[in-house]
């Protein structure tokens, strides 16, 4: 036996359980660090889509004398581009213009110009056209559109011109407009290319230009003349009325505009409805503007481009 003290035993020591108390909350500061950046984007992010827009600076009024400035302006100006503007349809006399006017509704004016020489090698005068069956005018006129109603339209307008007025297109406003089918845009029409009385032919290019313009605001075509009429002498009215269409026709289109290839663009308050760029807006320059045939198939001597072509004839019957 020995009889030597033993030493003490030293305590083991327990290794003590790692806390994970420093490291979490390492991860934990991180991870809510994140969060908060996270969050603050998010909330910043939205709070930008919720903040209004800033405005663009509001365009001064303009004054009924700059207004009136302007629009003779363009005026001018597009008597410049269209030096040779006429009326479109075809015609040799004030009766050929009422029947082409008419017929001219919800269709081009080439294609009219297109179906009025067998109309009128068949009917010269009103008393010729009163006295043709419907079925065979309704075939003449076909290729137009809405065919019936024009039938009905020039046989009652025809027959009230030799019943009332000898045979004859009266050159009154206020006669015309008893006529079938005559509203005050086919009178327009035809008093100031057959009679030369001056009129604004309010159709839809003139009045979707007008409003472009900043002429008006109106919709209803007896007040978009009127608040056109008001602004121009009453000289300019009919060639205004040729310029302002032709301009419609070949560059300011009513779902394209050619805005990068308009003369007049720094005088329009609706640049920028259409094209801007100025080779893409050349592209959709139309007729004699776009190197194509125009509307009439006998232009006037000085008009720049081509004449339409002739309508193919009907097919023969088999």
């Amino acid at each position: 036996m020995n009889d030597t003290p033993e030493k003490p035993t030293a305590a083991k020591k327990v290794p003590a359980k790692r806390t994970t108390t420093k490291a979490p909350a390492k991860k934990t500061a991180a991870k809510t660090a994140l969060a908060t950046k996270a969050t603050t984007k998010a909330v910043a992010k939205k709070t930008t889509a919720k903040a209004p827009a800033k405005k663009a600076p509001a365009r001064k009024p303009e004054s009924r004398t700059a207004l009136v400035r302007r629009a003779r302006r363009i005026n001018r100006e597009l008597a410049e581009l269209y030096p040779y503007a006429h009326p479109e349809l075809d015609f040799t006399n004030s009766f050929e213009l009422l029947v082409a006017t008419v017929l001219s509704a919800q269709t081009t004016d080439m294609r009219v110009n297109q179906t009025t020489p067998r109309l009128f090698a068949v009917a010269p005068t009103p008393e010729d056209m009163a006295a043709l069956p419907p079925e065979e005018l309704e075939e003449l006129i076909r290729p137009t559109g809405f065919f019936r109603a024009k039938t009905k339209s020039l046989l009652g307008l025809s027959a009230a011109l030799r019943d009332r007025f000898g045979g004859e297109v009266p050159g009154r406003l206020e006669d015309l407009v008893t006529l079938p089918g005559v509203g005050r845009k086919t009178a327009n029409v035809v008093l100031g290319n057959a009679f030369g009385v001056p009129g604004i032919t309010v159709d839809t290019h003139f009045g979707r230009l007008a409003r472009r313009f900043g002429w008006t605001t109106q919709e209803d075509a007896d007040k978009v003349e009127a608040d056109v009429a008001a602004i121009f002498p009453k000289s300019e009215w009919t060639m205004l009325s040729h310029r302002v269409v032709f301009h419609g026709r070949r560059v300011c289109h009513s779902r394209k505009p050619a805005c990068g290839a308009c003369p007049i663009a720094p005088l329009c308050p609706s640049y920028g409805e259409g094209e801007t760029d100025p080779e893409k807006a050349r592209k959709l320059l139309k007729y004699e503007l776009g190197g194509q045939p125009g509307q009439r198939l006998k232009p006037p001597a000085d008009y720049p481009g081509q004449p339409a072509p002739p309508m193919a004839p009907p097919a023969a019957a088999s």
